[in-house]
């Protein structure tokens, strides 16, 4: 029971520090706005995002409302009634969600997402704003595929065990000599 209630505290802490965020950009900054943080390399500029991760189909904000919602709701589910004890995947899927629900209040809120961290050292390869909550769901699909591929060795590594096992078992079943 404490993994899932420091899960849910984490999730609070990351929403309000998105949230926090986005609060003081818009509070300290005009719209397209930009403060070099690192001049060349690192800003913050001041966006409206209408569409989806970095701005990728603008206009679609119902279809991101409805997606958000089926994954936060059966994240959360999965949380609550697989309460999975494995801590990479518990990191994984908070931070998913706690994402998700950062962009959904502002979806509803203000009809877009706020966006303002801004690498600019390599415009041609890299050119989207994003925000707090965009890192977390970013860091936590990376997370995500790092259980799954850890999990996926794990799992091979036991049947492989087990049919060594398998084997042994049944030649000393069989009577056969094992020694050398």
């Amino acid at each position: 029971m404490t993994a899932i209630i420091i899960s849910i505290i984490l999730m609070i802490v990351s929403v309000i520090a998105d949230q926090v965020t986005k609060y003081l950009v818009v509070a300290n900054m005009e719209l397209h706005e930009s403060i070099d943080v690192i001049p060349g390399v690192f800003r913050f500029t001041y966006i409206h995002n209408d569409g989806a991760a970095f701005g990728s189909l603008d206009d679609a904000r119902w279809i991101f409302m409805i997606l958000s919602t089926v994954a936060i709701v059966a994240i959360l589910g999965y949380l609550f009634w697989k309460k999975p004890q494995d801590k990479l995947l518990l990191s994984s899927l908070i931070l998913i969600t706690s994402g998700g629900i950062g962009n959904m209040i502002d979806r509803i809120r203000l009809g877009y997402v706020i966006d303002f961290i801004d690498f600019c050292a390599f415009p041609k390869i890299w050119m989207w704003i994003f925000n707090v909550a965009d890192v977390c769901v970013c860091v936590g699909a990376g997370l995500l595929a790092l259980w799954m591929i850890l999990d996926t060795v794990k799992e091979v590594k036991k049947e492989k065990a087990q049919k060594l096992a398998t084997k042994a078992e049944s030649a000393d079943q069989n009577g056969e000599d094992n020694e050398l």
